[in-house]
């Protein structure tokens, strides 16, 4: 137990709050992800899946980290950021979000919350964007200050969550709608929560306020949770591929614009909001897209893991663009994968040949997500 609690790479790559309580809970792999661990495996990704869709699992999400946007200018400044519409955001709303380049490149997409008039979150995907808004507030005019808080996310997700929260919270949890936060406290340990996460299921974000109680707050969760069979677990997967929920660096890069993952709905040309990449964008849209993110299922064996690298596509020998995630889903008894190719080749039921460790396999054209394609799992009212 000693030799795993000192697990690391040295200082530079940061443990979370939660990292004693996961390694004691069974947490046998990790990666990197915003400079920080994240448990990447719990034994088996299959069962792990299974617990998030039938039961319930609390993940630790540490490495989403926050950027903290407060000052009089804190609303205009957020709004320059990102290129959607925030004029209907209540405080305690969250709105899922993109950051762009002055090019209209993704830089991320995270999850932004709004604590008060001039107090707002970015829960970021692995990017570092601390960095870029500091750097845009400095030339920005704007009167606001940029900082990482003390702040640490934990995910309680699937079927059996909400049962969970209403046994540490009290009935009243079960009223925060979908995208909506609470601030609150449990047995004194300062949190938010929102009902949001990254599983495309039923499912909330413990927010911890205070990294010294981190361990605390997990061991009573999982207390909580025993009779409702809760799990260790971590991000699945299956379950954000079933979704076609985004991974940055893998689904978008900075070199991914919002309309070829057909995003438009995040961005708001036609008000007169100011925000940067702007002009880049409507350029963008005005010229067409020429390639686009597509669903695919794959023609082979079961995949044993994900994939960990860029799978080429071709049509006709010609290359047209790549895998970018992919797995085997338990549940749909299917390879099903995201890809961006040629817009031309994009069109549902095209038959397509994909390069997988050195031999070619057809691959097929298909809608996305794949699985419940309304979210009505995770906005189910409850």
């Amino acid at each position: 137990m000693e030799d795993k609690k000192n697990f690391g790479f040295g200082t530079q790559i940061r443990k979370s709050p939660f990292f004693d309580s996961t390694v004691k809970w069974g947490a046998t792999g990790f990666s990197v992800y915003n400079h920080m661990y994240i448990p990447r495996d719990f034994g088996n990704p299959e069962q792990n899946f299974w617990n998030l869709v039938n039961k319930a699992i609390l993940c630790d999400v540490s490495v989403e980290r926050q950027v903290e946007i407060t000052g009089p200018d804190a609303y205009k400044f957020i709004q320059l950021l990102t290129p959607r519409d925030l004029s209907k955001l209540s405080i305690g709303q969250c709105k899922y979000v993109l950051i762009v380049n002055n090019e209209g490149g993704i830089l991320n997409d995270p999850v932004l919350l709004r604590l008060g008039e001039n107090h707002f979150w970015l829960s970021l995907g692995d990017s570092d964007i601390l960095l870029w808004a500091q750097g845009v507030a400095i030339n920005s005019g704007l009167n606001v200050k940029v900082v990482e808080p003390d702040v640490s996310p934990l995910q309680l997700q699937g079927p059996n969550s909400s049962k969970i929260m209403q046994k540490l919270f009290g009935e009243s949890i079960l009223d925060l709608k979908y995208y909506w936060l609470r601030e609150l406290e449990l047995d004194g340990i300062p949190l938010v929560i929102s009902r949001t996460g990254w599983s495309s299921e039923l499912g909330y974000e413990i927010y911890l306020r205070d990294g010294s109680k981190g361990n605390l707050l997990w061991e009573k969760i999982m207390s909580t949770g025993k009779e409702f069979d809760l799990q260790p677990g971590h991000t699945s997967s299956i379950r954000r591929i079933e979704g076609a929920m985004l991974s940055y660096h893998a689904d978008a890069d900075i070199n991914t614009n919002p309309y070829e993952l057909g995003l438009d709905r995040l961005v708001s040309l036609d008000t007169n909001i100011n925000f940067v990449g702007k002009n880049s964008l409507r350029k963008i849209k005005e010229n067409g897209i020429k390639r686009k993110q597509v669903g695919l299922i794959l023609d082979c064996e079961p995949l044993e893991r994900p994939n960990t690298t860029f799978w080429k596509i071709y049509k006709n020998k010609n290359e047209i663009g790549k895998v970018t995630s992919a797995v085997y889903s338990p549940r749909l008894k299917k390879n099903i994968a995201l890809a961006m190719i040629s817009i031309e080749e994009a069109d549902i039921g095209n038959v397509l040949d994909v390069e997988k460790s050195f031999s070619m396999i057809k691959a097929t054209v298909v809608n996305k997500p794949f699985y419940d394609p309304k979210k009505k799992i995770a906005t189910a009212k409850i």
